[in-house]
């Protein structure tokens, strides 16, 4: 069997780094439970010294997703749970004691090596930073068996100096050497050499595993991973649709199908299940509002789609014409199960679970209610139709403001005036009425009255779910909070909402971020 490539999933640590990404703690958990169900080795699950908030999600994800197999993962053992650390005694002590109730805890703590880096933002001497890797992780070594170093900016640094560094983290007692691509900067040619030149140079390297982390500013993330691993990396470092900081990280679903199809070329192999790759793509989508363009490799809309006559004429003929992975491959499946008013619960959620939700009790009831709704009106409910209705679904904490009453009037004359009902925290229930430019101004306007939490709106977006003039609309927004958390920064917040009446859906899609906004300053 072919030797197995691990899959360390950053989709919680670097892919939360994205603007407008930031979850919630509950929303973290349900992204590291689907995570860990589709087969990852390592889940990154954050940088607990960054926030209380991101403390707590990491100790929380330790305890329930990394300490047990309750969690439906089909192989035997639970993930190993990692946490970033600065090369500081109290970042790495944060760290480990946030994942230190995981069966499998790991420490992974980093410092750069360029010289532009240490010139101009470390202001150390080359000495200076030896020094600092080799305590670093020797006090993360003390109190973790697995821990994983990173020279950040590796890509732009001194290849011989790098080198020294790797070797001083070996001895210091790193399990895993990881090798970041930091800012896209490398082509695959360039860094299949560096992994190459580490593999065969480092003194000590038998002794830990090489591992790749690369971001997308050039585009070629997943082309220079896979140039690692051929190298001989047998770590990949990625995320879930690619997303991350600037550009994005290379994207697992890419590099994971990479190395199934071309199975013979790259002689490796992981333990990923790649039957659940669309549905935490699209929950993911559905968490932070980062959409996947059609056109995405493996999981984008148009992945499995034919227009071209010659290429339909080729699939009817033959489906490896035009298509190198099958849909099912990838949980993509095409099937449709017409579903009705007169579907029960059971076919809904054997249909949901197929799409890759599986909902607990109460939030099955709320998606049976809106597609009962929604089945009164409409002859037929299509998967993306279940899809949005599923995602839309509120995964906010209790005692949060919930929209209870809608009623709009607008035209060519007079003021589109909104009345919002809402029930707060403590379920007491406020009506309001605004005016505004438009009908959503006017609903936006009513439910900040009543909310009263400091936010600017920083985008708005609806969408068709299905043709035809009974679509259910798809409506997300983004919010940004207009006080800084405890790391300075002024976080994003998505909200996302779906109803047949666009106005409903985009009262939703507001209330569901400044739910969130309101969930995560509780937590700062």
């Amino acid at each position: 069997m072919e030797p197995a490539v691990r899959i360390f999933d950053t989709t919680l640590r670097d892919g939360e780094q994205s603007p407008g990404a930031t979850m919630t703690g509950p929303e973290k958990l349900e992204i590291a439970v689907a995570i860990a169900r589709l087969g990852v080795d390592v889940i990154e699950a954050g940088f607990p010294a960054a926030s209380l908030g991101d403390f707590a999600a990491v100790q929380t994800i330790a305890r329930e997703v990394g300490g047990s197999v309750s969690r439906g993962r089909k192989r035997d053992a639970p993930p190993t749970i990692c946490a970033l650390a600065r090369a500081t005694t109290a970042d790495i002590d944060r760290a480990f004691e946030a994942v230190r109730e995981a069966a499998h805890p790991r420490i992974h703590t980093f410092l750069a090596t360029s010289d532009l880096h240490l010139r101009h933002k470390l202001r150390m001497t080359r000495a200076e930073v030896l020094d600092r890797v080799r305590v670093a992780v020797t006090h993360a070594r003390s109190l973790c068996a697995d821990v994983e170093f990173s020279p950040e900016d590796a890509t732009r640094s001194d290849p011989e100096f790098l080198h020294e560094v790797l070797a001083v983290a070996i001895a210091a007692g790193a399990t895993t050497l990881n090798v970041p691509d930091t800012v896209g900067f490398t082509t695959p040619d360039e860094f299949g050499a560096l992994i190459s030149g580490i593999c065969t140079r480092v003194p000590g390297i038998e002794k830990a595993i090489v591992s790749v982390h690369c971001h997308d500013d050039l585009g070629m993330a997943t082309a220079n991973t896979l140039a690692g691993l051929a190298a001989g990396a047998r770590q990949a470092e990625v995320t879930i649709n690619g997303i991350g900081e600037r550009a994005g990280n290379c994207a697992l679903e890419e590099v994971v199908m990479a190395l199934a199809t071309r199975a013979k070329h790259f002689g490796v192999r992981t333990e990923i299940d790649t039957t659940q790759l669309a549905s935490v793509s699209r929950l993911l989508t559905a968490i932070t509002g980062i959409a996947v363009p059609p056109n995405k490799a493996v999981v984008g809309a148009n992945a499995f789609a034919h227009e071209s006559g010659i290429h339909q004429d080729g699939m009817l003929k033959h489906e490896e014409t035009y298509e190198i992975m099958r849909p099912e491959s990838v949980g993509a499946q095409q099937t449709r199960l017409v579903l009705g008013k007169h579907s029960g619960k059971h076919a809904l959620k054997s249909r949901l679970e197929s799409l890759g939700h599986r909902l607990a009790e109460g939030a099955l009831e709320e998606v049976l209610i809106r597609f009962k709704a929604l089945a009164e009106k409409r002859r037929e409910i299509t998967d993306a139709d279940l899809d949005a209705i599923a995602l839309s679904t509120s995964r906010e904490p209790e005692a949060l403001y919930e929209l209870t009453g809608l009623q709009v009037a607008c035209g060519t004359t007079g003021m589109p005036t909104a009345t919002v009902r809402l029930r707060d925290p403590g379920g007491v229930v406020h009506v309001h009425a605004a005016v505004g430019t438009g009908p959503v101004h006017a609903v936006y306007r009513a439910i900040e009255e009543i909310v009263q939490v400091p936010s600017t709106l920083l985008e708005f977006s609806v969408r068709a779910v299905t043709s035809g003039i009974d679509a259910l609309g798809e409506v997300s927004v983004r919010v940004q909070g207009d006080r800084a958390d405890r790391s300075g920064r002024n976080s994003i917040f998505h909200g996302h909402g779906a109803d047949t009446d666009v106005l409903v859906a985009s009262a939703r899609a507001y209330l569901a971020a400044l739910n969130r906004l309101l969930a995560t300053g509780s937590r700062q």
